[in-house]
């Protein structure tokens, strides 16, 4: 590995590199990441929630396509794929099913994606993509305990414990948007009720008020930051954990007010951890932090990614 930078015209990278790609509920992304966590040639396209299984893939090969063009013009090899979906996801994400994205049930991506770039293929959900990201460089970097979450369209999470990110019996360990935060509360896509993602995410926000949550009034604002303040409590009581990073549209966009009330609602229903005080916080790595942590994904597969907590 070389010590040189490179100027790919889009960012700089330091030495090898890994092609990062993100799944989401409305857009799929794609870029190279370096062993330093920066970022290049990063692209995007946004999907159309009701497309079949063959249009939703067409729209990643073209997006994966042009990163990997870019990258062989500013003579790039990526060494692996490291891939972060919405869930849920099969154990390495042999088979995605986003529950915003009906078209994709069970889909093959990790073996569709190996066919596509003949490299080693790495995946997990996208959040506790994110939780590996932020214990590498971001809001949690040094802390071997904490909870990762995103409030974006959709409401994910991911736990490190011990240093370990948890993975659990089917790789989806740590999903609190599925903890129930409203008894008989508003119709999950899972299929439950009161779900912190039927009632604090992005979609879930448009449903009960008539409007996109760009347009939250304040009232919105604090409600859902307190339905998040309420799920991340349970966690931190059950794990004894004493820091939650949130990234994602709807928690950054909503900012300080969002925060402020989750801290609230936190101090008010997580008393179980002593001395500890419990925090919740923005995630670190901001709007980079989905491909941070799908690269994270794959470095750590090469095993190159550090000791979380270390």
């Amino acid at each position: 590995m070389t010590d040189e930078s490179r100027n790919t015209g889009e960012g700089v990278l330091m030495g090898e590199t890994v092609l990062a790609v993100d799944i989401g509920g409305t857009k799929f992304a794609a870029c190279l990441v370096d062993e330093t966590g920066a970022i290049a040639m990063h692209r995007q396209v946004y999907v159309d929630g009701e497309a079949d299984e063959d249009v939703l893939w067409e729209s990643l090969v073209e997006v994966v396509d042009d990163v990997r063009g870019a990258a062989v013009e500013a003579g790039e090899h990526p060494l692996a794929v490291g891939i972060g979906s919405a869930g849920p996801i099969a154990v390495h994400a042999s088979t995605v099913s986003p529950l915003n994205l009906p078209g994709w049930r069970e889909f093959p991506l990790r073996e569709r994606m190996e066919e596509l770039t003949g490299l080693l293929v790495a995946g997990d959900g996208d959040t506790k993509a994110l939780a590996l990201g932020e214990g590498w460089l971001g809001a949690a970097q040094g802390r071997p305990n904490f909870l990762a979450m995103v409030v974006s369209t959709g409401v994910g999470g991911g736990i490190v414990l011990d240093g370990q990110l948890l993975d659990g019996a089917s790789g989806n360990a740590g999903h609190i948007g599925h903890t129930v935060v409203v008894p008989d509360g508003h119709p999950c896509h899972c299929g439950a009720a009161g779900c912190l993602e039927a009632e604090a995410s992005g979609w879930a926000i448009h449903e009960i008020t008539g409007a996109p949550a760009t347009e939250a009034t304040a009232v919105v604002v604090e409600r859902t930051g307190r339905l998040v303040g309420r799920g991340v409590a349970s966690v931190m009581s059950l794990l004894d954990l004493d820091l939650a990073v949130v990234g994602g549209s709807v928690a950054l966009g909503f900012g300080q007010p969002f925060f402020d009330a989750a801290q609230a609602e936190l101090e008010e229903s997580c008393r179980t951890l002593g001395v500890l005080h419990p925090v919740i916080v923005p995630a670190g790595l901001g709007d980079e932090a989905p491909l941070v942590g799908a690269g994270a994904v794959a470095w750590r597969a090469l095993g190159r990614l550090p000791e979380l907590g270390g």
